[in-house]
């Protein structure tokens, strides 16, 4: 009885932030509302007796990931992106498509068959363990594409950096043509 219980809270939580996350005027109060979601999937995971996917929802999702989207938010100027047009032209077109992409969900549903699947039955995974299990499936069956996720995100996290140093101390001075001195030697002026 506590386990339906402790499922529908979830699953009643988990709907309401997203919805809040999308519908909240406030960037920094939407992200909140992703943190409490994050959250209560670590707590379907517990359910499923996943533990070590529920700490990879923590540590990475709820810990890494969110820190990453107040990081964006802080960069970005706010009182400009607001005054910005939507997307979608009207907001009933929106709902519109919101709708009808629930009901394509709902419909497929009934489709979907319950059964295990893969390599892996759950006697086997009772007998090692789920983190033991998704260690030798990740690193023997998907080790191509793993190595692969890795190289793009050693790439996009280059090309950020990249971005991001575009202000160093051998900037050109848009008014003058002249490089502008370094942080060091406006410190050794102010000192002398």
């Amino acid at each position: 009885m506590f386990i339906t219980w402790y499922f529908w809270y979830n699953a009643l939580v988990i709907v309401l932030c997203g919805i809040l996350a999308i519908s909240l005027r406030n960037p920094v109060h939407s992200v909140l509302a992703v943190l409490v979601l994050f959250f209560h999937m670590a707590g379907l995971y517990l359910l499923l007796q996943a533990e070590f996917l529920a700490a990879v929802q923590v540590i990475v999702y709820a810990g890494a990931i969110l820190v990453l989207y107040l990081f964006v938010l802080f960069l970005v100027n706010l009182k400009e992106e607001l005054r910005v047009s939507a997307f979608v032209p009207g907001v009933w077109l929106g709902r519109g498509i919101a709708v009808t992409l629930a009901g394509l969900l709902l419909w497929a549903v009934p489709s979907f068959v319950l059964g295990e699947k893969g390599g892996w039955p759950s006697a086997a995974i009772q007998q090692t363990s789920q983190t033991k299990a998704l260690g030798m499936e990740l690193f023997t069956a998907y080790l191509l594409p793993f190595e692969i996720a890795g190289v793009l995100l050693l790439v996009a996290l280059i090309g950020g950096l990249v971005l991001a140093s575009k202000n160093n101390d051998t900037e050109l001075d848009a008014g003058k043509g002249r490089e502008q001195p370094s942080q060091s030697s406006q410190v050794k002026e102010v000192c002398e």
